[in-house]
């Protein structure tokens, strides 16, 4: 992901957080139904929504897939503590955690735990062979600790109306 360090210098206004507000809903809103939502022209959310990607506020168009759909029912947090902290294990556990099979999400973290992975697998065998398989044999990894999710509860999105 690239860095954008201007993303945030330049204030959003009302306008660009209702384009947010919307498109947080559904990605997929063709542009002419965004504009009507927010009340602007279709070439001038067309002109937002560019700017807002080129700004870096707008990371990415994703499609979220349930993972019990393609076979990975059971899903779990599991929290790494690396061995040592430095740059070496940092980079050699983070290039290749977002690989490793059934990973959904990396998060680098501060605090007691390195980082947190999300993942999702068929099962509690493949859960255990995740684990074994592939963070207990990891140079850089330390411990682990495995929590199992039962359900997933979405956020209330953070762009709400003030």
């Amino acid at each position: 992901m690239p860095n954008f360090p201007q993303a945030h210098r330049t204030p959003i206004d009302d306008i660009d957080r209702a384009i947010l507000r919307v498109l947080a809903e559904n990605a997929r809103t063709p542009n002419n139904a965004l504009a009507e939502a927010v009340g602007v022209a279709a070439s001038t959310c067309l002109a937002r929504v560019r700017a807002l990607r080129d700004r870096g506020i707008i990371r990415a168009f994703r499609t979220e897939i349930d993972p019990a759909a393609i076979g990975l029912p059971l899903q779990a947090m599991i929290s790494v503590r690396l061995r040592a902290h430095t740059r070496e294990q940092n980079e050699s556990f983070r290039s290749t955690a977002p690989d490793l099979p059934g990973v959904l999400a990396v998060f680098h973290m501060a605090g007691s735990d390195d980082y947190l992975l999300h993942v999702g697998v068929a099962g509690p065998e493949g859960l255990r062979d995740f684990v074994v398989d592939h963070l207990t044999t990891h140079p850089a990894v330390a411990q682990t600790r495995t929590n199992l999710i039962f359900e997933q509860i979405p956020g209330r999105r953070y762009l709400t109306e003030e």
